[in-house]
């Protein structure tokens, strides 16, 4: 492989003067911490710098990682994607370093690695908190000396490569309890970007379902149909603990339930997102002296009925969903149940 070459400054411009909008056609958005984001990504893309992106699973850490590539002086050559969590421990030194014929069993012929795939372009290491900690010696190596040694071989191999690592943990916080080398934080940790969770940015979720909803149409051949006023409050009300991935999977769920309905129902979204798999009954055992049915009856209505509107801000019509009922039927046990100062929608 070949040494380092450097791309001239006036080069680097030149390619990078074309503007963002692939920012904005990939990343779907158009809340505030979004903005945000776009303009991070801006002041990021052409530069050379080695880039820390933080953010929980789904959040599209590996969409931005390739959105910063194809706007930067290196989207050219060649973007390699690397999930350290994904390959066996006694195999990601191989598999990131590359290794020679008869390293060890197996290693029948000399093989690149990720590094060497992406010299000149950008390396992207997924889920960087993973690497055992040789492999973190050996990665802060690389990123310094800007050169790597395949496994087995006694010569080490310039290069010139990108490096975007992503975690979706903190990793101050593990350097903090010595679970990740400090002097490899902070070389990972020269620009840092943090993806919003969704939760975060709701305003998103209506432009977000619109996007999912038209793919999902095209890749099932499908004919369009209309979201209901009702489903879409569902999806706006939900956590989303998946995130970003979760929302696609759930529309997409919705989209083949409704088969050849006119419309998509709230019904037909994933249980979970309706509150389904967490309004159990509580777990008890009846007294020896018995209990008041009715009184227990209406203390667990009472419980389920605050916690869906804890969970809704107080919106009715969201909390209605949520139970299943309709929002009238719902203010008339909100009123039987001596509870009618709760939030209003």
């Amino acid at each position: 492989m070949p040494g380092a070459t450097e791309m001239p400054v006036a080069t680097a411009m030149m390619i990078c003067d074309t503007g963002f909008e692939s920012f904005r056609s990939e990343i779907v958005g158009e809340s505030a911490p979004i903005r945000q984001l776009f303009d991070t990504l801006e002041r990021v893309a052409p530069l050379m710098s080695t880039v820390l992106i933080q953010g929980e699973t789904g959040t599209g850490k590996e969409l931005v990682a390739r959105t910063i590539h194809q706007n930067s002086p290196r989207r050219g050559f060649p973007f390699v994607a690397f999930n350290a969590a994904a390959i066996p421990e006694g195999l990601v030194e191989a598999e990131l370093f590359g290794h020679v014929k008869g390293a060890f069993t197996g290693a029948i012929s000399d093989r690149i690695g990720r590094f060497e795939m992406a010299n000149r372009g950008t390396l992207f290491i997924d889920e960087v908190s993973t690497m055992p900690a040789p492999l973190q010696a050996k990665l802060l190596r690389a990123l310094q000396e800007r050169e790597v040694e395949r496994v087995g071989a006694s010569r080490t191999i310039k290069i010139d490569t990108r490096v975007i690592a992503a975690s979706n943990v903190d990793l101050l916080s593990l350097v903090k309890k010595g679970d990740f080398r400090e002097d490899l934080y902070y070389r990972l940790n020269v620009v840092r970007v943090k993806l919003p969770a969704l939760r975060e940015r709701r305003l998103d979720i209506p432009v977000l379902v619109r996007h999912f909803l038209a793919q999902s149409f095209a890749r099932n051949a499908v004919p369009p149909r209309p979201l209901s006023a009702a489903a879409l409050d569902a999806l706006v009300a939900y956590d989303w603990p998946g995130n970003i991935r979760q929302l696609e999977n759930a529309v997409e769920h919705a989209v083949v339930m409704s088969g050849r309905s006119a419309d998509i129902q709230a019904s037909m979204l994933p249980d979970e997102v309706l509150g389904r798999l967490s309004m159990g009954t509580p777990a008890m055992t009846v007294p020896a002296e018995g209990l008041n049915f009715a009184s227990f009856i209406t203390g667990v209505e009472r419980d389920l009925i605050l916690q869906c509107l804890k969970r809704t801000g107080g919106n009715k019509r969201q909390a209605a969903l949520l139970l299943q009922l309709s929002r009238t039927t719902l203010i008339d046990k909100l009123h039987r149940l001596g509870i009618g100062d709760a939030p209003a929608a």
